[in-house]
């Protein structure tokens, strides 16, 4: 081997990843089974994309109660009010910010809060309450991970298996995305949705797209992940205008030695040959993936100039070039971070907040522009909820929490799941520390999207193994 392919070589291993490099191979599977869509039926598309709080969304100064008794269990946690340095809202300002859940009818699940109370969000969500209060999004109430229904008594005496490591930032947000604390080597459950959907699909890409970060939400045994910057597919620094070029300038040599490789019939290693047809296959990828964008009109919808928002506006140009792209079935991965608000929060949250209740009514006005709202659903997770306890300004890692699911076809301004009790003494949902404890499992919320995403029930017992611990495996939150 030459000393100029040595060290294109070891520099573009570093470029690309090594784990990009080991994966080559699993993505020739999916190129090799994408030839036809013979599970679902031509025009047959859907979406999910999962909004992922990184550090632990206060989902308990998100969604607040304003009816007295349960404002009063709220209060007594939370005593200090915003007014006065804390991060109690007053009874008021939640009010002026009220939800208005329909009551269940016609046989389906949800409805008003399962605690009998009136709750409103912080007003940094007033785009999120405009969706819920008009049909467009849920709430799924104190989620969080489990092996089995876990009781105060229960995980008190220690009678019952409950995750490892929890309130570990790490650990939770692996097993929120995995859904397998009984496994830390489990790939995640989209990755696992898709291994089981991805020959729906008769395009060349992967079905997970990420517009954020690698993650192990999307890992799965047959399908990688395809990353995608909010700008767009970024082409290689080797061709002379990737995004690392003034980290690595192109040069002459390199260049040559690059396309030397692509073009070589045989290669001396089996980490050339690897290498060689990741390249391709990107190269590939991104003029295809260039071109269907290039093609598109542009959205008419606006998007907030955040991170979040324009993550979410990538992701709705590629499902508005879904047919150009050969999808039929797409897993989405955005993220946002600063979550951990262990001090600070009102401030941090109002951003946060507003964040990501912006950059979802953006999302959601985008899909009923292109007329595929029906087919596309958001809904957000996190590391954990907080602690009711409260460190004057701040909170502590917490388990479960509440989320947000919205869509077209969401069965919207409802309630789904057990609300908790907030009350800061005997209090039966608390652990003992303030942290309370889930009443839905991660498994049962990710089944309920599974389902309607097109898994069939004996996939999601394979790809859920602990939802049979729990009586209910759809939520009923997807129509």
């Amino acid at each position: 081997m030459s000393s100029s392919r040595r060290r294109f070589l070891k520099q573009g291993l570093t470029a690309l990843g090594a784990a990009s490099v080991c994966g080559a191979f699993g993505n020739l599977k999916v190129l090799a089974a994408a030839a036809a869509n013979t599970r679902f039926p031509p025009g047959d598309y859907k979406a999910l994309v999962c909004i992922f709080l990184h550090g632990g969304n206060d989902s308990f100064n998100s969604i607040v109660p304003y009816s007295a008794t349960e404002y009063a269990a709220y209060r007594s946690s939370r005593s200090v009010l915003v007014a006065n340095g804390g991060i109690a809202f007053d009874q008021a300002t939640i009010q002026a910010q009220a939800l208005s859940p329909l009551a269940a009818g016609g046989g389906l699940p949800g409805g008003v809060p399962s605690d009998g109370g009136s709750y409103g969000v912080h007003p940094a969500l007033a785009e999120l309450r405009q969706l819920f209060n008009t049909g467009h999004a849920a709430i799924v109430a104190n989620v969080g991970t489990l092996l089995y229904p876990t009781s105060q008594a229960a995980y008190q005496a220690g009678t019952i298996a409950v995750p490892p490591q929890l309130f570990s930032h790490l650990d939770q947000s692996t097993y929120w995305q995995t859904s397998r604390p009984d496994d830390a080597n489990a790939n995640g459950w989209g990755g696992r949705i898709a291994d089981r959907l991805h020959t729906s699909n008769a395009g060349p890409l992967p079905m997970c797209v990420s517009l954020s970060s690698n993650n192990l939400f999307q890992r799965g045994d047959v399908v990688d992940s395809y990353s995608v910057s909010p700008e767009g597919v970024e082409k290689m620094s080797y061709l002379g205008d990737g995004p690392e070029s003034w980290v690595i300038p192109p040069n002459a040599e390199g260049i040559a030695a690059y396309n030397a490789l692509l073009a070589a019939d045989t290669q001396e290693h089996v980490f050339e040959r690897a290498f060689a047809d990741r390249s391709r296959n990107a190269i590939a990828n991104y003029e295809f993936v260039d071109a269907a964008l290039s093609a598109a009109p542009p959205l008419a919808t606006p998007f907030p100039a955040t991170s979040l928002g324009q993550q979410l506006r990538m992701a709705a140009r590629l499902i508005q070039v879904r047919a150009a792209l050969g999808m039929s079935r797409q897993v989405f991965y955005v993220s946002a971070g600063a979550y951990d608000t262990h001090n600070n929060q009102v401030d941090d949250q109002q951003w946060n907040l507003s964040q990501l209740s912006q950059a979802l009514k953006a999302f959601h006005e985008a899909t009923v522009e292109l007329a595929i709202d029906q087919s596309v659903t958001s809904f957000t997770a996190s590391d954990f909820g907080r602690s009711l306890g409260v460190n004057v300004d701040g909170t502590d890692h917490g388990w479960g929490g509440h989320h947000f699911v919205v869509g077209g076809a969401v069965r919207g301004q409802r309630f789904y799941g057990a609300m908790p009790s907030l009350r800061d003494t005997a209090n039966p949902d608390d652990t003992g520390f303030g942290q309370i404890i889930p009443t839905t499992a991660v498994d049962q919320y990710a089944a309920t999207l599974a389902k309607w995403f097109g898994v069939s029930n004996s996939e999601i017992a394979d790809i859920f193994p602990s939802l049979a611990h729990f009586a209910t495996a759809d939520l009923g939150f997807l129509g």
